[in-house]
């Protein structure tokens, strides 16, 4: 028996290549899906089944290009929202055997009606299931949202406690295989560790000592989630299966003319937030690298193109690598550089950074037109917040830009100042001159008054 994790950087995302004998199968494919061929191959195996875990809302599934490339069965659990084109649906009590292996399915719905969990038996381990692939259900160290039926709120939540004790009947031998790891827009309260047993969640998940099920659902309802507008593209694509990706992943080089002349709707600069402050193209917004898979989706819409602007090529194609992987193929080109910029006389913009002390004046003074914008998620700004301070989710400037007045000034703060830089480039690309951002943000402020 093998049994491999492929981990997919950025989004968290943990897919499996499973295999014994000759046959191997893979559980929620990845939309760049060569690397399940070519581990298969290196093993002498062939990938003869396709197991889906449930409709996924963060990522492009591979499931239906893998399906055609090796002619594998794909199986996708009941109840999805539409027809899921490329795959047979499994039920309850289905089976599956892959060499010595047999795979077991579970009905685990409560963080979609789809979801399903993948129970392995290995023929030489009687003594109960080895282990157990639970998609989004159960993590380490936390439990599947259940946000995504806001009018059926309480139900789903009913739903997966049940599914959660389903699981914990398994037995504490079973090892857990997520769909996330920590860092995943799926759940907030991931462990590091990407490895568990049954039995370690049971003891030591939070979600999972909340015995009584209306405490349970109450806990649940109390969570507060975000819904990037790429979600509802990332289900349509789920549905109707997803095209092959792009096979080259590094965008074409572009001269600054070139870049000019591309007029794409979004250019994104992909470096570092001190150097997009401290001088970038004009018109353009930071994203750095590792942020392009929780932002990219809440302000570039399907087909819209883009052009990239980074330090050294190798960031070109990591970048290009996370659009592809949650459907935003259109990619011009990346220009590579930006001081050559500044060399041929083009202007440049800049950001200025500020620290406490100047926040802190500004709030004693109160000043006429100025507001300390708190852009974190709302659980983070429950446990601590700047008194004064207004409060939009980083993401939801997307539209509530158009809420704010480009003549009035504006800081932009965060836990550290990376998503207010982002924050304050998408205003300044939008035309608001009078923003900055204020460096180190709420950390920097807990330590000055501490």
């Amino acid at each position: 028996m093998i049994l491999e994790k492929i981990k997919t950087p950025g989004l968290s995302h943990l897919s499996y290549l499973v295999g014994s004998g000759s046959q191997a199968a893979v559980i929620d494919p990845r939309r760049d899906c060569e690397i399940y061929l070519e581990k298969a191959r290196a093993e002498g195996l062939t990938i003869t089944h396709i197991f889906e875990t449930h409709r996924n809302e963060d990522l492009v599934s591979g499931a239906p290009i893998l399906a055609e490339w090796t002619g594998a069965r794909a199986l996708h659990g009941p109840n999805a929202a539409g027809e899921v084109a490329y795959a047979e649906t499994a039920r309850e009590g289905d089976e599956f055997c892959i060499g010595q292996l047999r795979i077991e399915v579970l009905e685990t719905p409560g963080h979609t009606d789809d979801s399903l969990s993948f129970v392995l038996h290995d023929s030489a381990y009687p003594d109960g299931p080895v282990g157990v692939f639970t998609g989004d259900a159960l993590f380490v160290g936390d439990v599947g949202r259940t946000d995504f039926y806001p009018d059926r709120a309480r139900e789903v939540a009913d739903l997966l406690y049940d599914s959660l004790h389903k699981l914990l009947a398994l037995g504490d031998q079973a090892i857990v295989y997520p769909a996330h790891g920590a860092g995943s827009v799926c759940g907030s309260g991931m462990a590091e560790r990407e490895f568990s047993t049954i039995g370690h969640e049971r003891g030591n998940n939070p979600r999972l000592q909340i015995e009584n099920r209306d405490d349970f659902i109450e806990a649940k309802l109390a969570e507060v989630h975000y819904q990037p507008p790429y979600f509802r593209l990332m289900e349509r694509l789920n549905l109707e299966g997803g095209s092959t990706p792009p096979r080259v992943t590094r965008p074409a080089n572009l001269t600054l003319a070139q870049l000019e002349e591309a007029e794409a709707d979004h250019v994104i600069d992909i470096r570092e937030p001190g150097a997009w402050c401290a001088g970038h193209i004009c018109g353009s917004w930071c994203l750095p690298v590792s942020m392009i898979p929780a932002f990219a989706g809440w302000f570039v819409e399907e087909g819209e193109s883009i052009a990239l602007v980074c330090s050294d090529r190798q960031a070109l194609q990591t970048a290009h690598e996370h659009l592809i992987r949650i459907g935003l193929d259109n990619v011009t080109g990346g220009y590579t550089g930006v001081v050559p910029a500044a060399a041929q006389g083009r202007k440049l913009g800049q950001v200025p950074m500020i620290g406490t002390e100047e926040v802190a004046r500004r709030l004693e003074a109160d000043e006429n037109g100025w507001t300390l914008i708190d852009v974190r998620a709302q659980d983070e700004r429950d446990e601590a917040r700047i008194d004064g301070s207004r409060h939009i989710y980083a993401g939801h400037l997307n539209e509530q830009w158009r809420e704010l007045d480009p003549l009035q000034s504006y800081t932009l703060m965060c836990a550290s100042g990376m998503r207010a830089t982002v924050a304050a480039s998408w205003l300044a690309s939008k035309g608001f001159d009078n923003v900055d951002v204020y460096l180190g943000s709420m950390g920097a402020w807990a330590s000055a008054h501490g």
